[in-house]
């Protein structure tokens, strides 16, 4: 008997509660200044789940930077708000869902 999910009650392999997560939230980047100039990135719009922790550890991977995610906004050192779009989209998440302003 394979493993059950406890939200949905589906199998894990055909679980769908980590899309359903992706496609409910609206995802807001931004770049701001702090202390001595320096530039960070926030991510803005995310619920504080496990798949966002592991979305911050790829982000971080992928960009090459240190950040920290703490009261559902991912926060990225340096800036790479077209990056971190790219590496969104390529996670799944749709273009409608960011808002890279």
């Amino acid at each position: 008997m394979p493993e059950m999910c406890n939200k949905c009650g589906l199998p894990l392999d055909l679980c769908i509660c980590k899309q359903i997560a992706k496609e409910s939230q609206k995802i807001r980047i931004r770049t701001l200044l702090r202390k001595f100039r320096k530039k960070i990135t926030v991510l803005e719009g995310l619920e504080d789940n496990e798949t966002v922790r592991e979305l911050e550890k790829t982000l971080k991977k992928k960009l090459a930077c240190g950040g920290t995610f703490k009261n559902g906004v991912i926060e990225l050192q340096g800036d790479h708000k077209d990056k971190a779009k790219a590496v969104l989209l390529s996670e799944g998440f749709s273009e409608e869902q960011i808002d890279a302003s």
